[in-house]
């Protein structure tokens, strides 16, 4: 296993995780009442676990049909238009 592949993957999504929109639902649902934590726990890590393989399965795809470069460059596009509508919209 490529460990250091594997400690700047759970790096990078624990921190885009944190705060982010995902872990806010998941506080409401947790924060209910009578809300079963364990439900709530179970139920988004299943999500996130499936948003990620849909990723992986994306990144897989694409990785065969566009150069690394051109893949990073459109993801970070992606990310700085997202955060400058973020700041736009606050």
């Amino acid at each position: 296993m490529n460990w250091q592949l594997a400690a700047a993957v759970f790096g990078s999504v624990f921190l885009a995780e944190l705060g982010d929109k995902t872990q806010l639902a998941t506080v409401m649902f947790a924060a209910s009442p009578g809300a079963s934590r364990v439900v709530v726990f179970l139920a988004a890590a299943a999500a996130l676990v499936l948003t990620s393989a849909l990723g992986v399965l994306a990144g897989s795809l694409l990785g065969h049909l566009l150069n690394e470069k051109v893949l990073r460059w459109v993801a970070g596009t992606g990310f700085i238009l997202v955060g400058a509508y973020t700041i736009w919209r606050g």
